[in-house]
């Protein structure tokens, strides 16, 4: 039986908008600033008023000022383009359910959940949204589009994703080529939200962070959701008693006992999330700690206040 979202667990954020950062590039009236200048809604800047032109926007009140002949310009408004983008490979199905729910998610269902409210949020805004899914390669994509079917067939898609026998193989996470083709395929000035435990392949590592710079060269706003189970995934907070882990990716195993090696683990695991922390920082992206243990609707929620505040 497909599993089904339950619409009514989607976070409600009330008076909370998604607004753009940065300019965007949208083709209906809404709510984000659009890098076009046109006769619209917000004033902008004046500028010389040309012979033969309208003399509609002519300022006459500066006019009587100065003398001269200025044109009020305006900045348009717009609706933003959102690209949704979730790593399904199987590291993401941690920790393993048979019947994974959003009280007690799995990573994934965490990230769709929030990608679901994000979008449900965008639905009001009257925003388009276009997703995205990858693993060992790009899965999945559409561009963003606003249309009410449009979105519906995009919940269809991210119910599928949530089948806990995929959790079960063996898919490699390969961010850095998926990060790139989206940063291609996606509309230019589009806003890119990514949910993943960025747990690639060590010896690719390095690939990501220019993955990440392509995005941001290609004028996207990102996001970044590093999704974690903070307390065995980074902690590795476990009884001081023998273990048998097994890799989610590769499925290779190996057996200790986790207080042997926490010490080490912690520093190995701290230092690799303030690298990315750094790059992120460097590249003017929104890097989010996304605990799932704190819940979809809480990370979602500290996010989006902390997000009016600033911008």
């Amino acid at each position: 039986m497909p599993y089904l979202i339950e619409k009514n667990n989607l976070s409600r954020f009330g008076s909370l908008e998604l607004l753009a950062r940065q300019v965007v590039e949208g083709f209906i009236t809404g709510l984000h600033k659009s890098p076009f200048h046109g006769f619209s809604v917000e004033f902008a800047e004046h500028r010389l008023y040309n012979s033969g032109e309208s003399i509609r926007h002519i300022d006459w009140k500066l006019f009587g000022r100065t003398e001269k002949l200025f044109v009020k310009k305006f900045e348009e408004e717009t609706n933003l383009r959102c690209q949704l983008v979730i790593d399904h490979s199987s590291s993401m199905y941690f920790p393993y359910q048979e019947k994974p729910s959003p009280e007690q998610p799995d990573k994934l269902i965490f990230s769709v959940y929030a990608a679901a409210s994000l979008m449900e949020l965008m639905r009001h805004q009257r925003d388009a949204v276009g997703l995205s899914f990858f693993s060992q390669q790009l899965d999945f994509h559409t561009r963003a589009r606003s249309s009410r079917v449009h979105q519906q067939y995009l919940i269809k898609q991210l119910e599928q994703l949530i089948d806990p026998d995929k959790g079960k193989q063996a898919v490699r996470t390969s961010a850095a080529e998926a990060l790139h083709l989206i940063a291609e395929r996606t509309h230019q000035r589009s806003l890119v939200i990514i949910f993943s435990d960025m747990m690639d392949d060590p010896a690719k590592a390095e690939e990501m962070f220019p993955a990440l710079r392509h995005l941001r060269y290609n004028k996207h706003e990102v996001v970044l959701f590093h999704v974690m189970d903070h307390k065995i995934e980074e902690e590795l907070d476990l009884q001081n008693r023998p273990y048998r882990f097994i890799d989610m990716e590769t499925k290779e195993t190996i057996r200790l006992n986790p207080v042997q090696i926490q010490e080490a683990y912690r520093d190995a695991v701290l230092q690799r999330k303030n690298e990315l922390k750094l790059r992120c920082g460097q590249y003017h992206i929104d890097y989010i700690e996304a605990d799932i243990h704190k819940g979809y609707n809480q990370v979602l929620t500290e996010y989006m206040i902390k997000r009016s505040r600033m911008y």
